[in-house]
């Protein structure tokens, strides 16, 4: 199914950055917005193994959670139309879901300073499995070294002093004022 079979107001939206930036709650807010269902690709991996994240990690190991997680993307952005995606935060590593994403969906990537992010890392710690037993310092290039990744998108918003409701606002009249242009409706 290339681009151009797919009605650009059809295409699932994905959401991609760095893990605690808000992806899933800001995911939510946009599904909503726009009557559609919302679906985090972390939960759906979850869901499949019946372990949390971390457990996945420790027991399965990274490359079993990267390859399920694979596969579920590629499931979802070939076979499914009008859904809200999050994706977590290491799944552009891979190349096939970046292009995949690129190509089949429109991908916003939700940006976050370094300092404002810093803020939530006790909020986030004992979820990510990526970041345990990392100092600050690690932390930090952890989240330099996944920037780059983040590039490859079609919209990018800054979070930093928007509330959920706003950067979901935003991404929603993007969208509104994107298929007005290249698809009117007569």
């Amino acid at each position: 199914m290339g681009m151009n079979d797919l009605a650009l107001r059809e295409m699932n939206i994905v959401l991609i950055g760095f893990m605690g930036v808000g992806k899933t709650t800001i995911g939510k807010a946009v599904a909503k917005k726009l009557y559609r269902d919302f679906l985090d690709i972390d939960e759906e991996i979850e869901k499949e193994f019946q372990m949390p994240t971390t457990k996945i990690f420790q027991e399965i190991g990274e490359k079993q959670f990267r390859k399920k997680e694979k596969e579920t993307i590629i499931n979802l952005c070939t076979n499914q139309r009008l859904k809200v995606i999050s994706l977590g935060g290491g799944a552009f590593l891979q190349e096939e879901i970046r292009n995949l994403c690129l190509s089949n969906c429109i991908v916003f990537f939700l940006d976050l300073s370094w300092e404002s992010w810093k803020d939530r890392v006790s909020m986030i710690i004992d979820s990510r499995p990526v970041l345990q037993g990392k100092n600050s310092e690690e932390m930090k290039d952890l989240f330099d070294e996944r920037q780059p990744i983040y590039e490859d998108h079609h919209s990018k918003v800054l979070t930093d002093n928007l509330d959920v409701d706003e950067v979901a606002s935003f991404i929603v009249d993007s969208l509104k004022t994107a298929w007005d242009i290249y698809e009117p409706n007569h």
